[in-house]
């Protein structure tokens, strides 16, 4: 991985075609998740700023993807920011948007999941915990790296995943007795 790094670094078109196949279909899989409005474009435009600022980076392969994932994470943020702001005063005349649904960027991206039992279980964590188990899962980052995209100490990456992995058993449990 170092010297596939050190070549991009440098400029060399190869390294980065692998660098971006090494972790593409993993980030699609998590801005779609997030609920990207255009997902192929935003893992573009993901890697359009990894590689435009590739020459800071110094780590690992393990802080390479989570350095990835902490840039799409940022990005979906300031995509949901920029679409809350373009809600807010356009609707058309007459209409207040009162009983309207604004939408949920978290929930239209469960619904994109396609299983409804996946995103019923899901839907029923906290919104810390879901981040958790898709950065693990979806994004197959390990709790290190979890912990350095959200912001957090590895302990309370821990704590929500295991928190999260209880209520998922606990209610899968309660779905099985019949009623």
């Amino acid at each position: 991985f170092e010297l596939i790094l050190s070549a991009a670094q440098a400029g060399d078109g190869h390294a980065f075609g692998w660098l971006y196949e090494s972790l593409n279909r993993r980030v699609r899989a998590y801005v779609s998740y997030r609920g990207a409005a255009d997902p192929e474009g935003m893992v573009n435009d993901v890697f359009l700023r990894v590689f435009t600022r590739l020459t800071t980076f110094h780590g690992g392969e393990t802080q390479f993807a989570a350095w990835v994932f902490t840039i799409a994470r940022n990005m979906l943020i300031d995509e949901a920011r920029h679409r809350d702001r373009r809600r807010v005063g356009v609707a058309p005349p007459g209409l207040d948007g009162a009983g309207e649904s604004i939408g949920d960027v978290e929930a239209e991206a469960l619904a994109r999941l396609g299983d409804d039992w996946v995103v019923e279980q899901l839907g029923r964590l906290t919104p810390d915990q879901r981040d958790v188990i898709v950065l693990r899962v979806v994004g197959d980052l390990t709790v290190e790296n979890v912990a350095e995209v959200l912001g957090k100490g590895v302990g309370a990456v821990k704590a929500r995943q295991r928190r999260a992995l209880r209520s998922l058993a606990r209610n899968s449990q309660l779905e099985a007795v019949p009623k």
